[in-house]
């Protein structure tokens, strides 16, 4: 007996970006980033690298002045200074940073799931066209016009195989 199998792509023809950004908006999603997000985004980064090089800062006086307790209080409450306003600058830094990345909404700070699904646009484009390239990569068929596959099922233990085998790949059976 024969039998004939039809494979569907993995995602189909109904998955695609433009349907999800259509459905919002009336398709006016913006699909970049705004210059406001990337300049709090940027300046996110330049607080974390501020921050950073002020905690470092502690261990390299440290270094510096090890084993010389001429000036000691003075030098401890720098060195703490730079070290707390180090770290408070470092997650005041990735705060802003997450906030430009991902917007107000999309970063959580404001819980709006319209404005969330709008700021986090560019991010799920990007998404799903790396998994789009991946399922290409793995030769898998994205949709679009059905692959046909023929199957013939042995007539010893009704297990079906593919349309070039001699054998029954469960029973060994000619087929």
């Amino acid at each position: 007996m024969v039998f004939e199998l039809i494979q569907y792509g993995a995602m189909g023809d109904a998955w695609a970006p433009e349907v999800a950004r259509d459905a919002f908006k009336g398709g006016k999603m913006s699909r970049q980033i705004s210059s406001e997000r990337k300049a709090v985004y940027y300046a996110g980064i330049g607080l974390m690298v501020l921050g950073g090089l002020m905690f470092a800062s502690t261990f390299v006086t440290f270094i510096m002045k090890f084993g010389d307790f001429s000036n000691f209080e003075s030098d401890a409450k720098s060195g703490m200074l730079r070290a707390f306003g180090g770290m408070a600058l470092l997650i005041v830094g990735g705060i802003l940073r997450g906030i430009g990345a991902l917007g107000v909404a999309g970063s959580g700070v404001k819980l709006d799931p319209g404005q969330a699904r709008e700021e986090l646009e560019p991010y799920s484009r990007m998404a799903g066209g790396m998994i789009k390239d991946v399922l290409h990569e793995a030769d898998l068929n994205l949709g679009g016009k059905p692959e046909k596959i023929i199957m013939l099922k042995c007539p010893a233990c009704g297990t079906l195989n593919e349309e070039n085998s001699k054998f029954c790949q469960e029973c060994g059976q000619k087929i």
